[in-house]
């Protein structure tokens, strides 16, 4: 069991930096500092209130994150060769963003292969899982609405209704709109106000209903004597004399978003990478070249999505309402390996119509350029009511499937930014035949049309908001790059805990397992007086 360094006449500035505030950060802050640990949280995003969150996603300015046009949002997209990517930044980190859904995985991820040889993680994790429900506030969502009853409708059709469930949610159901003292920590936590289930919940609770991180985690973490740095972007993360970091690191950070100065440098004990896994592998690529040279070739290696696929359905009848609801409010069980999800938008929200258009497929990029025009040629009405539809989220179920079947890409750093490369099976993909198909079931329904983003189609580039891995773990250094206790091989005192991290495909949206892997992770950490530092 690692100790937390030694002070050798090192005077520290704190004893962890934790880089980043996302799931497996939060967790990091708040059990660290329960452990006596003096904590430091840097976030390259912003802390956000209630009050600066956009009131729908066509407020590009609070809701995207695009510092170099003056975009301070909560939102990012990064697209790359063969994926693109939908993450959150912010104090919270995606859990300002996210669909607030809490599913455990099938036996299938703890077995899968990848990481299967390092414990029993099914056992291991059980525990850690039921605490990661109990801090983030998970409920039964008690509503089903126009696209979940529709989704109910479609189990039935498939012979999968007993499949079919409401969703696990990071929300608190008291009642709509009403005020009252902390519900989940004993009065240790702040205010909280009932759902009143407008949809919003992907561009920043405005209610405060949703159980984001800055309500439970980061919050007690604060409570405890544990800093919260935001707008603060990492640099370099370097050993302070010996060459594994026993005697501590530097960590170099310098300003972003609006935050002013020359920014400075942190010594401390150890340092978790918690930045998602763009900000975490990025940094640590960069690091490998420069500061940590010790770090695993595997680094970038393992890079995997939830095999998805996201597919608007529109219905422009003017009368239907998909809108109402929390953002995912159930899920049905297609097959032993995949699920669909109706995920929606707060009235308003329709920023995504711009580019919308019919959704074919083919695997060859040519053909479905072709057959997109021969989809305008042969339905030009309905074409145009759904591309003119009076409010885009309104009127459209966007559905999530996902599979539990595997392919990983790997992350490279280029001249001036990363990019994919294959590494195991084909490139992620939305045009997979049984998303097709299920879509167009549902389609038939409610009534609407399959869409999809043309630059999916033209490109045959997948998005994503469950990109994973890059870090993953290892038996040793020539396996990957933690241990399976999430301690960097080659360094004292370093852990990644974020997406990064997970090491098979969960098949289902991952914040869960991000927060119950951390809380195992930070369970291993022994107390500061334990040691004697």
């Amino acid at each position: 069991m690692e100790t937390p360094g030694n002070d050798s006449g090192t005077s520290f500035d704190c004893d962890y930096v934790v880089i980043g505030s996302g799931f497996g950060g939060s967790v990091s802050a708040l059990r660290l500092s329960e452990k006596g640990y003096k904590v430091l949280v840097l976030e390259k995003g912003m802390r956000l209130a209630a009050a600066d969150f956009p009131k729908s996603n066509w407020d590009v300015k609070r809701w995207l994150w695009l510092p170099s046009l003056r975009c301070y949002g909560l939102f990012k997209m990064t697209f790359f060769r063969h994926v693109g990517v939908l993450s959150g930044v912010g104090v919270g980190g995606g859990s300002l963003v996210y669909a607030n859904t809490l599913p455990v995985p099938k036996k299938a991820f703890f077995a899968s292969p990848s990481w299967a040889h390092l414990t029993d993680w099914e056992t291991e994790l059980r525990v850690h899982y039921q605490t990661a429900l109990r801090m983030l506030g998970a409920a039964t969502n008690p509503r089903l609405e126009t696209g979940d009853l529709a989704l109910r409708e479609l189990g039935k059709q498939i012979g999968m209704e007993a499949h079919f469930e409401a969703t696990e949610v990071s929300v608190y159901f008291g009642e709509p709109a009403k005020t009252v003292p902390d519900p989940f920590f004993g009065g240790k936590g702040p205010d909280r106000a009932g759902c009143i289930f407008c949809g919003g919940c992907m561009t920043g609770c405005r209610h405060n209903a949703k159980n984001s991180l800055d309500k439970n985690y980061l919050y007690l973490a604060e409570k405890l004597g544990a800093v919260i740095q935001p707008e603060s972007l990492v640099t370099d993360v370097r050993p302070l004399g010996a060459a594994d970091g026993a005697d501590g690191y530097a960590v170099d950070w310098q300003p972003s978003a609006t935050r002013k100065g020359a920014g400075g440098t942190i010594r401390c004990r150890g340092a978790v990478f918690a930045g998602g896994v763009l900000g975490t592998v990025e940094l640590m690529l960069k690091l490998k070249e420069s500061s940590l040279p010790r770090l695993s070739d595997r680094l970038g290696y393992g890079v995997r999505t939830n095999s998805e696929a996201l597919i608007p359905v529109t219905v422009p009848d003017g009368k239907s309402v998909f809108s109402d609801g929390v953002a995912i409010g159930s899920i049905l069980h297609t097959d032993e390996h995949s699920h669909l999800e109706p995920v929606r938008y707060a009235a308003g929200s329709g920023f995504w119509r711009l580019g919308m258009g019919p959704r074919v497929y083919h695997p060859n990029g040519f053909v479905r350029a072709l057959k997109l025009i021969g989809d305008w040629l042969a339905h030009p009405v309905m074409n145009l009511k759904v591309l003119f539809v009076d409010d885009w989220a309104k009127r459209t179920q966007v559905l999530l499937f996902m599979q539990t079947i595997d392919s990983t890409l790997r992350l490279v750093r280029g001249r001036f930014r990363l990019s994919t490369r294959l590494d195991v099976g084909p490139a992620p993909t939305s045009f997979m035949p049984e998303a097709t198909d299920l879509s167009e079931r549902y389609a038939a329904i409610v009534g609407g049309k399959p869409v999809a983003l043309v630059s999916d189609t033209l490109l045959g580039v997948a998005s994503t908001a469950h990109i994973l891995g890059g870090a993953c773990m290892g038996r040793d250094a020539a396996e990957g790059v933690i241990d399976s206790d999430n301690r960097v091989f080659g360094y004292r005192n370093l852990y990644v805990c974020d997406g990064s991290m997970i090491s098979a495909n969960p098949g289902v949206n991952p914040s869960l397992s991000i927060t119950a892997i951390s809380e195992r992770a930070m369970s291993k950490v022994p107390a500061r007086n334990a040691q004697g530092a």
